[in-house]
């Protein structure tokens, strides 16, 4: 299976016909989007329906749910992801994973094999790279806050890269809102949003290196992050986990001494290596 790809500078510049290249392009995935996800151990409760979709998370994988702040990525606000990308990784796999619809909005640079490797469903991803090199931050036909904007739409969560760019109080709010009325989530790398509710951060500390003999040494077997989670108003988590390939893909776990993760490392196929970037 293959993600859908829409390239923005295959037709006329302007922005306006870009959304509407989008639109169409995208209108079989949104069709498609008719189950809620929402991770298997989330408890039930009455709400009234106006507040039922803002309380949803989408899932991720277990070794963060206890971090994340509601246990997973909200739907209807915002969060802030920064930091090593193996964490974004991992997140746009377990959304698709559990049968929801990604887009991934300005990383030309995301490694979709690294996605595939951590269990995605490719079938589920539309990506829309953007300009990349020196073009990424002076093409005025590109505009990744408006492209998320329409995608928010029909999507459970849309990723988005914003360049190095500083959001506007006044844009985010707008786009929040609709964040809200649609019930999805918005993730947002590579600058500064205001009003994010959650801010996310992983740091690689180390890496982890097969045959075992002395750290540095060695097939790199998997890396160490440790991951900052704040909720707006709310003292901020830290928790350490590893990446490492156990049962044949690639999986986000709870931290392991490095003789155990060596000898998990040793008894995997010689073939497996991690293609996901730090």
């Amino acid at each position: 299976m293959t993600s859908v790809e829409v390239d923005p500078g295959a037709q006329d510049p302007d922005v306006h016909d870009t959304v509407a290249m989008l639109r169409a392009r995208l209108a079989t995935v949104s069709a498609e989007r008719s189950v809620s996800v929402t991770p298997a151990d989330q408890q039930s409760v009455t709400v009234v329906a106006s507040q039922q979709r803002q309380r949803e998370v989408l899932p991720v994988p277990e070794a963060l749910a206890g971090v994340m702040p509601g246990g997973g990525v909200a739907r209807g606000a915002v969060t802030a992801v920064d930091g090593a990308r193996s964490l974004l990784v991992a997140i746009i796999a377990s959304v698709t994973a559990a049968g929801g619809y990604v887009a991934v909005v300005g990383h030309p640079h995301l490694s979709l094999h690294a996605a595939a490797e951590m269990g995605a469903d490719l079938s589920r991803i539309a990506t829309v790279p953007g300009p990349s090199g020196p073009d990424r931050t002076t093409s005025s036909a590109f505009d990744p806050v408006e492209v998320a904007a329409v995608l928010l739409d029909g999507l459970d969560l849309v990723v988005v890269g914003l360049g190095g760019i500083s959001v506007p109080p006044s844009r985010s709010r707008a786009v929040m809102a609709r964040a809200r009325a649609k019930g999805s989530a918005l993730i947002v790398t590579d600058g500064r949003w205001a009003g994010a509710r959650a801010s996310v951060t992983a740091r690689v500390e180390d890496y982890r290196h097969t045959p075992f003999r002395h750290i540095g040494h060695g097939r790199i077997a998997g890396l160490s992050l440790t991951v900052h989670a704040s909720d707006r108003g709310a003292p901020g988590t830290d928790t350490r986990v590893d990446v490492v390939h156990l049962d044949g893909r690639v999986q986000v776990v709870a931290a392991q001494p490095v003789e155990s993760v060596a000898s998990s490392g040793r008894s995997a196929s010689a073939r497996s290596s991690l293609s996901v970037a730090n």
